[in-house]
C-alpha cells in the first residue's frame, strides 16, 4: 500500500477511503423539488413562448413571493428548461430573405444602375454621407448627393432618381426601363424592394435644394448641378 501511495502521490489514507466506499453513479443533476417547479414554469412558457429563462425566472420567483415561498435560482430554471425542452432555439444570424445571383455587370449602358453610400469622417468630427448611382456597364457616376452631420432620407434618394436620369437622357421621360439596384443596408431605400425598376412614364422633376444647409446639390432651371466623375 505504502509503494503503491508513494507512486500516485496520495495520502494512504484517501486510498483506504476509496476502498472502503463504492463510487456513485454518475447523471444529470437533478432535485427532488424540480417536479414541483416544473408546472410553474411550463405554464409562463405557454402563456409568453418568446421569453428565455431569465424573464420565465422572473416570473416564476414573482409568483412564489406572493405565496411567501423561497425564490430560486435562475440556472436551476435553465436546467429544468433543458430537461423538459422548454428553451428558445438558438439565434443563427441568418436572415432570411432575397438572395443574392451575383448577377451585376450589365452588357450596354443604362440598363442598370446601382447605387451606395459612403461615410467621410472628416478631422473637425462631422460626418459627410454621399449618396451616388453609378451605371453597372461603363463604371461611371452618374450622379451624387452629399449631407454633413444628417442621416441619407428616402427623399434623397429619390432626388437622386431624378438628377440620374436627367442627367442620362436630358429629361424626365426614360426611353426604356433600367434596373435600380440597392444595397441592403442603403438607408434611402427598403430592402424588400430591392431591385426596383425605373419605368419609362415621366418622373416628376423638383428642386434638389432644402432647407436642410448640409445638402451640397441644387438644380437651376433645368440643370442638375451635379458633376460627373471620369470613367474609372
Amino acid at each position: 500500500m505504502k509503494m503503491v501511495a508513494e507512486t500516485l502521490n496520495v495520502a494512504r489514507s484517501h486510498i483506504n477511503e476509496r476502498r472502503g466506499t463504492t463510487p456513485k453513479p454518475r447523471g444529470p443533476y437533478h432535485k427532488g423539488e424540480d417536479a414541483e417547479v416544473l408546472p410553474a414554469i411550463r405554464a409562463i412558457v405557454d402563456a409568453r413562448p418568446t421569453y428565455g429563462y431569465r424573464r420565465v425566472t422572473a416570473l416564476v420567483n414573482r409568483q412564489r413571493r406572493a405565496e411567501e415561498r423561497p425564490a430560486i435560482n435562475a440556472k436551476r430554471v435553465l436546467r429544468i428548461m433543458r430537461r423538459n425542452g422548454l428553451t428558445l432555439e438558438r439565434s443563427t444570424a441568418r436572415r432570411p430573405g432575397r438572395t443574392h445571383d451575383g448577377v451585376v455587370i450589365a452588357l450596354r449602358s443604362n440598363v442598370r444602375w446601382c447605387s451606395d453610400h459612403q461615410e467621410i469622417h472628416a478631422r473637425n468630427r462631422e460626418v459627410v454621407r454621399v449618396l451616388f448611382v453609378l451605371d453597372a456597364c461603363d463604371r461611371e457616376i452618374i450622379a451624387w448627393l452629399a449631407a454633413a452631420n444628417a442621416g441619407i432620407s428616402g427623399e434623397m434618394e429619390r432626388d437622386l432618381m431624378v438628377a440620374a436620369v436627367e442627367r442620362r437622357f436630358g429629361t424626365t421621360k426614360m426611353p426604356h426601363p433600367v434596373e435600380w439596384l440597392s444595397d441592403r443596408a442603403c438607408p434611402g431605400l427598403d430592402p424588400g424592394a430591392a431591385p426596383i425598376s425605373l419605368r419609362t412614364r415621366p418622373i416628376p422633376r423638383r428642386r434638389l435644394t432644402s432647407s436642410n444647409s448640409s445638402r451640397r446639390c441644387e438644380d437651376h432651371q433645368g440643370g442638375t448641378g451635379l458633376d460627373h466623375s471620369s470613367r474609372s
